[in-house]
């Protein structure tokens, strides 16, 4: 029944996207403000499908720690989950993202219409410069950039790999940074066909306010977001049926290497 649920889900899934990019295409003569509203829509069918048919339900907590304006919204990466389901929680977000998404036949036009912030992992010192001119522009507009420290998905509960640009984005924009912890990865692992029935728990995190020293600020995030997405892991072994990813994340913690302890 999961593997056909799952199944399922992951063909309606494209499909609805698919499906919604053409009929909404139309809004590509529009501003954006004005087709802007297809976004979030897009991400809530989505969130229904998921509920409906692969029995995924959302709690979300901290929204009051989300400012006015313009912001850097720093989420761990677990999961596809993330980069769907909360579009709708900000006003006007720009992601930061490979260029090559923008290669994708009508998804691309969408993230070109909507001023997404492609950056070019192959140039490493010309992409930081074009991603701080626009991430400055987005700011200045008070749009919300979204952004994945560690760069690509993670299994829940595995080691964190922050990357450095997060630091240099904060000391160069100058504006707060909203940490945003889950555990989606228990319930739409990386890289996996299956997807759990359970409750996605999203901690909004209070924001760490600029005018900290980029490694001060490195480490407080890093600190900040793991320690909850691990309370929220440990948290999720208390559901009625917990997800078996969570041996998957305790057969990770048994096999770490000795050299990695202290």
């Amino acid at each position: 029944m999961l593997l056909l649920r799952s199944t399922l889900f992951q063909v309606l899934f494209y499909l609805v996207t698919f499906v919604e990019m053409i009929l909404f295409s139309p809004v590509m003569l529009l501003p954006r403000k004005w087709g802007w509203p297809i976004v979030p829509f897009w991400s809530r069918s989505l969130l229904w499908l998921m509920h409906v048919v692969a029995g995924i339900k959302v709690e979300i907590r901290g929204r009051e720690n989300l400012p006015e304006g313009g912001y850097i919204a720093a989420m761990k990466h677990q999961s596809a989950w993330e980069t769907v389901a909360l579009i709708p929680l900000f006003a006007s977000p720009t992601f930061i993202l490979k260029r090559e998404l923008r290669w994708i036949p009508i998804f691309g036009w969408y993230t070109a219409k909507y001023r997404q912030i492609p950056i070019n992992r192959g140039k490493r010192s010309e992409a930081l410069a074009a991603m701080m001119e626009a991430a400055k522009e987005a700011i200045a507009e008070k749009r919300q950039i979204m952004i994945f420290p560690e760069g690509t998905r993670r299994p829940a509960g595995a080691e964190p790999k922050y990357k450095y640009g997060i630091a240099h984005l904060y000391r160069d924009l100058k504006c707060p940074v909203v940490p945003i912890a889950h555990n989606a990865g228990l319930y739409w692992p990386r890289s996996s066909w299956k997807v759990y029935p359970g409750t996605v728990i999203v901690e909004i995190l209070p924001p760490i306010e600029p005018g900290l020293a980029p490694d001060v600020f490195y480490e407080q995030l890093v600190d900040t977001v793991e320690t909850a997405s691990n309370k929220l892991i440990e948290e999720a072994r208390q559901a009625p049926v917990p997800s078996p990813v969570l041996r998957e994340v305790d057969a990770s913690k048994t096999t770490e290497p000795v050299g990695n302890s202290s």
